[in-house]
């Protein structure tokens, strides 16, 4: 029998749909009935491709014994983290204010009010390595609420307390001390990165990109050795260890260990529309045929499976496959000459690091890309992997997270853009605009904002600030790349709607007419992807230099001002607000005047440079263009700088001496 959940659209919740937890989705039913019960409510988050949900799962809400316990003792609801990072963010800090590190799943023990007095991420369901039983503690917190509340409440207060602690934390503005913050922060990642594997930190190590951005960002402007090496390190080791997918292209969630080699298996689109660009970014300031291949198989990823025959993306896709971590993805050295033969099976062990005692689970092991594979032909090499991905593609794939969310579109159509702007690969452009338009067409709200998200033809839940800012930093980019006007148009509406509806001096993640809950959460720091005030804050001076908007540069750099000092104190939690910083610093705009089109050479070579403080403007779109005329009838550009423009140019060589000079 089904419980509530089937009748919700997100993957997740389905998953749960014919557990025996009786579990309710979030909303004022499941808070009221919790209060005519008088009982707690167990709030379980998580998302659809989480390989510890699973197992949360199997282990106790698919055990009839532990679900009767849950049923007798809470009212349970059942959260996905995607189509509610509000949710996700409030009651990830009661773990965080526990002392733990948070994740998911996520498991929070609230009042019927909706204030939480425990919580934590995995529960076994008895006691194991450390951690306390599930089961064990319902009994606990039964006995409690029936003989000793005061006890919960006593820890409900000192959560509150911990809670208005933050918030005061959060609104107090810090100025910055650094003169060049950017470039502080900045060096101070570089200094803390790992000088033998690259990246940040030990196992497990993530990808981390708004800091390698960082980093790119003012060695763009600094030449510092240390920003590049730190940059190129965790580049070229990502992408030769088992974090990239060496068969199908795509990057992992994580590696489990510090050297990259074995990763969590899942794939997110996020992680893989951010990689995109920084490859990208780093291609247009250091050419390498190695980066281009990484760039264009992790667009192959995306644009194979990952995208919705209508042009949005998938939010992406599980560790799992019949029912083992990452069964989908590692070999063994017989599975090898089986495909193909002992002559080339010898040569794909060398090339990809195979061995018999492997370096995953049960001998197999996860293909790493080895200096041997340089000895090899590239089209012998090329057709080995072609076999092998065939052979691979005929195993059972781990299950697709079908949710369509309109933030993470956002960043796959950035990436999407950096990715044409590098090579001139025009089906990357293609897909940037089709993706846009389904965003617009089957998310966009009749206020003018957007939904979260969207699966088989229904658009659900409120859309937050990361899908608006995301969406308008997508439009400008297709903006950039092709000149349309009506990107333009589009991240101007989605900026006017996200700044009366998401700020309050200072960007919130909700907006204000959103749903009441126990605190308004800020939009602040970064986590996997870069936070939505700083993309906010971002797409208004990129929108405020195209337009001269002054209003958008003073809240720009009210919203900037506000974070410079904990930025400071904190590069790691901040790092794409510290490139909006760096942007506001060194912007660069690029006026066009004539028929400028997408395959004009001015443009592309305003593409091809890699300038992070730039932007691109058509002269009739811009009131900077006001005076500026197309010489000769050729197209014409002006760099401007400040209120400074420089002379027309006609010519690429003259353009790109021109924005060599900065």
């Amino acid at each position: 029998m089904s419980n509530r959940l089937a009748l919700e659209t997100s993957p997740y919740l389905q998953q749960h749909a014919e557990n025996p937890v009786d579990w309710h989705p979030w909303g004022e039913e499941a808070f009221a009935l919790a209060r005519a019960q008088d009982r707690p409510v167990h709030l379980s988050v998580g998302y659809a491709a989480c390989h510890w949900c699973h197992v949360m799962a199997h282990e106790s809400f698919e055990d009839p014994r532990v679900a009767a316990l849950l049923n007798e003792t809470f009212i349970n609801i059942k959260v996905d983290r995607q189509e509610r990072p509000d949710l996700d963010d409030i009651y990830q800090k009661v773990v965080q204010l526990l002392g733990e590190g948070g994740g998911w799943p996520l498991t929070v023990f609230l009042t019927p009010e909706g204030e939480p007095f425990y919580g934590g991420t995995y529960f076994p369901p008895q006691d194991r390595h450390g951690r306390p039983g599930l089961e064990r503690l319902v009994r606990r917190i039964a006995q409690l609420w029936r003989e000793d509340r005061a006890e919960l409440e006593r820890s409900r207060d000192e959560l509150r307390k911990g809670f208005d602690h933050l918030d005061s934390e959060l609104s107090r503005t810090r100025p910055a001390t650094a003169i060049d913050a950017p470039a502080e922060g900045a060096r101070a990642l570089a200094l803390a990165s790992d000088p033998v594997h690259g990246g940040l930190g030990g196992a497990p190590k993530f990808p981390n990109v708004p800091c390698l951005d960082l980093a790119l960002r003012v060695f763009g402007r600094t030449r510092e050795p240390a920003l590049w090496q730190f940059v190129e390190r965790a580049l070229d080791a990502m992408a030769s260890g088992g974090l990239f997918d060496q068969l199908g292209g795509g990057f992992s969630r994580y590696s489990v260990d510090e050297r990259w080699a074995v990763p969590h298996f899942e794939k997110m689109l996020y992680d893989n529309a951010l990689l995109l660009g920084l490859y990208a970014d780093a291609l247009r300031e250091s050419p390498r045929e190695d980066w281009l291949r990484i760039l264009r198989e992790t667009a192959a990823y995306l644009l194979r499976d990952l995208r919705h025959p209508l042009g949005g993306f998938y939010s992406g896709e599980d560790a799992d496959s019949e029912g083992e971590e990452g069964r989908f993805y590692v070999w063994t050295p017989a599975q090898l000459r089986e495909v193909l033969g002992e002559d080339d099976a010898a040569l794909a062990e060398r090339a990809f690091a195979v061995t018999r005692s492997g370096n995953f689970e049960h001998g197999a092991t996860v293909l790493q890309r080895t200096a041997a594979a340089a000895t090899i032909a590239p089209a012998h090499l090329s057709g080995i992997r072609e076999r092998l991905l065939a052979h691979r593609n005929r195993r059972p794939r781990p299950m697709r997270d079908e949710n369509v969310l309109a933030a993470w579109n956002g960043l796959a159509i950035q990436g999407l853009c950096a990715a044409w702007q590098a090579t001139g690969d025009a089906p990357l452009l293609e897909a940037a605009v089709a993706a846009a338009a389904f965003v617009d067409s089957r998310m966009s709200t009749p206020q003018g904002g957007l939904h979260r998200a969207w699966r088989d033809g229904r658009a659900a839940g409120p859309g937050f600030l990361d899908d608006c800012a995301n969406m308008a930093n997508a439009h400008l980019d297709l903006y950039e790349s092709a000149l349309a006007r009506h990107h333009l148009d589009r991240a101007l509406a989605l900026a006017g709607f996200f700044l009366s509806r998401f700020w309050d001096e200072g960007f919130f993640l909700t907006p204000a007419d959103g749903e009441a809950l126990i605190r308004r959460p800020r939009s602040i720091h970064d986590h996997a992807v870069p936070s939505g005030g700083a993309a906010a804050t971002r797409a208004l001076l990129r929108l405020a230099a195209i337009t001269g908007d002054t209003r958008m540069t003073a809240l720009a750099s009210q919203s900037i001002a506000q974070l410079a000092g904990a930025a400071q104190q904190n590069p790691f939690g901040h790092a794409h607000l510290l490139a909006a910083m760096e942007l506001q610093h060194t912007m660069v705009t690029i006026v066009l005047a004539g028929d400028v089109g997408p395959g004009d050479e001015l443009l592309l070579t305003a593409h091809g440079s890699y300038l992070p403080g730039r932007t691109i403007a058509r002269a009739a779109d811009s009131p900077l263009g006001a005076a500026m005329l197309a010489i000769g009838g050729r197209t014409t550009a002006y760099v401007c700088r400040g209120s400074t423009c420089s002379p027309p140019v006609t010519g690429a060589a003259e353009l790109e001496r021109l924005l060599g000079a900065g």
